[in-house]
């Protein structure tokens, strides 16, 4: 037998010994990744079926909340929104019809209706229609003389986005609580917050000149108690004379 042939032999058996030590752990490892390629198709596959159908759904829910608006039978829409959002509550659609519920019930003065379908929008939806839910579900609550309520579910919206709306909403509580100083401080921060180009700009600035108008910045306060000095001065010596 020929050194080649012996090589040959020692390295077949070699390979033997590797693939007996490690071999099934290659097969766990295909069989693994192959299985991940497989479940992440099907996934995919799924979440475009979830899609597609949330899509139909939601095409025959809109057309119910158009007969809803002249009919005002709010409670048609909100069982249609319901039964989407249980069925398909991962997609875009869960969360519009939601809305769209709780609009149709708040026209109708179903506030627990409404607030029931922001609530979900809330807890369970998209997180761009988070806080249009929330400054909602205030109004609600500020309607209903919940004004805790509606002051905690104002103190969630942390994006800065929101904050002139928030401010002012918070403002309107504050009025109705009778709390004048927060209420101004509140109208006073939405002003500030708002984009000048912004319609809630003036309708805040409104707000807070009826509570007085804006607070005295502290240099502004010390300036305006030194020009009053200067005025008692000025007559106090004018008298004297």
């Amino acid at each position: 037998m020929s050194a080649y042939d012996l090589e040959e032999q020692e390295r077949i058996a070699a390979l033997k010994d590797w693939w007996e030590k490690w071999g099934n752990l290659i097969y766990a490892g295909l069989i693994a990744f192959f299985l991940g390629i497989a479940g992440t198709q099907a996934w995919r596959w799924y979440q475009q079926k979830q899609a597609i159908e949330g899509e139909t759904l939601f095409i025959s829910v809109q057309n119910l909340s158009k007969e809803v608006a002249v009919s005002k039978e709010w409670k048609k829409l909100s069982d249609a929104a319901t039964a989407l959002a249980e069925k398909y509550p991962a997609t875009f659609y869960a969360t519009e019809v939601q809305l769209m519920a709780a609009k149709a019930a708040f026209e109708s003065k179903q506030y627990a209706e409404a607030s029931k379908h922001l609530q979900w929008v809330i807890d369970k939806g998209r997180k761009s229609h988070v806080n249009v839910a929330r400054i909602r579900l205030a109004s609600i609550q500020l309607d209903e003389k919940k004004y805790d309520d509606a002051l905690k579910t104002l103190d969630a919206i942390k994006e800065e986005g929101f904050a002139s709306i928030a401010a002012d909403l918070r403002g309107d509580v504050y009025a109705a609580q009778g709390k004048r100083d927060e209420a101004r401080a509140a109208y006073e921060l939405a002003t500030t917050k708002a984009d000048e180009r912004s319609p809630l700009k003036g309708i805040s600035q409104a707000k807070l000149d009826a509570f007085g108008g804006a607070t005295a910045k502290p240099a502004a306060k010390a300036a305006d108690d030194k020009a009053a000095d200067g005025k008692s001065a000025d007559k106090s010596a004018g008298a004297q004379k």
